[in-house]
């Protein structure tokens, strides 16, 4: 025996050489058949001595579609089929595992995560240029809209009324009564725009439009409160909205037309100035001029006035 042959006699036996990569794929190809084939697969493993048919029947399907598998590969894919190779199994479902799964579905929770952080933060921002910021300049509202109508004020008059808003402005500030301050800021406001407003006061003069109303009062319903509908036209001849307040609900409304209280003989005068030709000669009810809160009323009136009829 040469010295080549002892040395091999005398080694450990060579290790078995990891199959091709195509006969790996012929074999999961073959388990990948079998399964197709459930039901008879079943039945060829559960039967004693029937796997060699089965192996046949497995070379004869291949044949048939002529792809050429070795023995061996077929060996190795029923083998596998047995062993559950080639199956994936779901790892345990530990901690780790779960995290991971959060990390994979992170397209969809993540969406909704940040459509919630999206909403949250759009209602932070509602919330503070709704609420907090209009809050916190409402001291200096007071003030700017106060001095804007001051500065229109041309009677001791309309100086005497901003006056009483604007401290009843400040007493709420002292008290954090922001209702009271919106309040106190809407009245000035109102007022800054009629200040502002110039305007010939005519009543309503028109054949399809009613020209005064009278009303029953809750507490006296035998007397009658009466009432010419006005409107305010400027030097151009546009009717203008005006803020009115109304005696019967104390709300202030802007409005185009209105009613102005008179006594019974002024309103039955101008009803039959109205019912002689169809048209009312002396519509001019006053005048109200810039700088004025208060219209200089050419017919008596208690300046009371309804905005609905």
């Amino acid at each position: 025996m040469n010295a080549a042959a002892t040395l091999t006699s005398g080694s450990a036996p060579a290790p078995a050489s990891k199959p091709p990569l195509d006969d790996v794929m012929l074999a999961m190809d073959v388990v990948d058949t079998l399964r197709r084939r459930e039901r008879i697969v079943q039945k060829e493993l559960d039967e004693v001595g029937r796997e060699e048919d089965l192996k046949e029947r497995l070379r004869r399907i291949y044949a048939a579609q002529g792809i050429a598998v070795p023995d061996s590969v077929i060996e190795q894919g029923v083998a596998a089929l047995k062993e559950d190779r080639f199956t994936y199994k779901p790892p345990p479902d530990s901690f780790v595992i779960k995290l991971a799964r959060i990390y994979v579905n992170r397209g969809v929770w993540g969406t909704w995560l940040g459509g919630l952080v999206g909403a949250g933060a759009l209602a932070g921002a509602l919330y503070y240029f709704v609420v907090l910021a209009p809050n916190a300049a409402l001291p200096d509202t007071l003030e700017e809209v106060y001095a804007e109508a001051v500065a229109l004020a041309k009677s001791d008059q309309a100086q005497e009324t901003l006056e009483r808003s604007f401290n009843a402005g400040r007493a709420a500030l002292r008290g954090d009564d922001k209702a009271a301050v919106r309040e106190a800021i809407r009245q000035i406001e109102d007022a800054r725009d009629i200040l502002e407003q110039e305007y010939r006061l005519r009543i309503v003069n028109r054949p399809d439009e009613k020209t005064g109303v009278w009303r029953i009062p809750d507490i006296n319903t035998g007397a009658r409160n009466f009432y010419l509908l006005v409107e305010a036209v400027d030097p151009t001849g546009r009717v203008l909205t005006v803020p009115i307040e109304n005696e019967e609900t104390r709300k202030t409304e802007r409005v185009k037309r209105w009613g102005l209280r008179v006594d019974e003989r002024t309103f039955k005068a101008v009803a039959a100035d109205k019912q002689d030709d169809g048209i009312i000669e002396r519509d001019r009810f006053g005048q109200k001029t810039r700088g004025e809160l208060v219209p200089r009323y050419e017919m008596k009136t208690t300046g009371g006035a309804i905005t609905q009829w």
